[in-house]
């Protein structure tokens, strides 16, 4: 489409929406990750009523324009070219508890609904205490950690798709490992505006207790430099445990090696590509050291996969998601 085309369409629908989003232009992505890193969003806007949310990717759509919602930013790495479209900040933090069932619009900060959560003596979300990002995003990847995952609490949602809202049961997701329909392309756009989670009743000294040791592990092993998070997704293969001598005896049992051990006994800890580099304190870190590019970002993810592929013979797959404009 030739830039006039688009400026003419981008002024179209700011005119439609502007009676609810103040929409901003050429905003700089890299101030809205936890990598650090993105170049600038043709159009931003940062949601903080569902109802508002709906309605302006309900005029996106109409638009044909390209959108993306994004939460705080973690998992995600955007290229460094502009993103044509429109990007859309859920900060929609709406709440509701009935007895063990809590309804969190998905907007909400994921170690904030843990506390929440944990202080009305409702088990089940201590792994979420040290992870970064909106409930929102923790649904799109099944976000987890010490053998806990959110699609294991997952009682319903409320989604926009083709235009409309409406309620799905849990399977609609097709949650895996570190995996949901929302990251793949499929012809049902779909964006999850509210989940119901089933938790259950326990002490709450237990919660806090549990989630306490969770953090200390984080602490000692993950690095504290601008990264978004596990890069690669752990490789669930039994024989490959099994064939690893200095792995330890709990993954070999359970037949998964986490993609840290990988990397780290291929010898890419500390690996850098201009201002990326891959943390020397933990392989499955890939850090921003202050100045990195996305480009940089990638091109290092790269190198680790082949090194990777070259000793174990096994393709490490990514967990965060890569978007926007990217060159050849």
């Amino acid at each position: 489409m030739a830039p006039q085309d688009l400026s003419e369409r981008y002024n179209r629908f700011e005119e439609a929406v502007s009676g609810v989003a103040q929409i901003k232009r050429s905003e700089p992505l890299r101030n809205h990750t936890t990598m650090r890193v993105g170049g600038p969003a043709d159009l931003f806007w940062r949601a903080t009523r569902v109802t508002d949310m709906v309605a302006v990717i309900q005029e996106a759509e109409r638009a044909s324009l390209d959108y993306l919602v994004i939460g705080h930013g973690s998992n995600l790495v955007p290229g460094d070219g502009s993103y044509r479209g429109l990007v859309v900040m859920n900060h929609c933090t709406g709440i509701r508890f009935e007895g063990t069932h809590v309804w969190v619009e998905t907007g909400h900060s994921f170690k904030r609904l843990f506390k929440l959560t944990a202080e009305r003596g409702l088990g089940g979300l201590a792994f979420a205490v040290g992870i970064p990002g909106t409930v929102g995003g923790a649904l799109v990847s099944n976000a987890g950690a010490y053998r806990r995952n959110i699609g294991d609490f997952v009682r319903g949602l409320d989604v926009l798709t083709r235009g409309e809202v409406k309620a799905v049961p849990p399977d609609w997701m097709k949650f895996r490992y570190r995996d949901s329909r929302l990251r793949h392309g499929s012809e049902q756009r779909a964006i999850v505006l509210t989940v119901e989670l089933e938790l259950f009743y326990t002490d709450k000294g237990s919660i806090f207790a549990e989630a306490e040791g969770y953090q200390a592990q984080r602490r000692e092993r993950q690095p504290s430099d601008p990264s978004a998070g596990s890069f690669f997704k752990n490789v669930y293969d039994r024989a490959l445990a099994e064939s690893l001598p200095a792995l330890p005896g709990s993954f070999r049992q359970a037949g998964v090696v986490p993609a840290g051990f990988l990397i780290s006994e291929a010898g890419c800890k500390g690996m850098r590509v201009g201002d990326a580099q891959i943390s020397p304190q933990h392989g499955n870190f890939l850090v921003n050291l202050g100045g990195a590019q996305a480009s940089d970002v990638r091109r290092l993810a790269e190198q680790v996969r082949q090194c990777v592929l070259e000793k174990y013979g096994v393709s490490l797959e990514e967990e965060v998601l890569y978007v926007g404009e990217w060159d050849s």
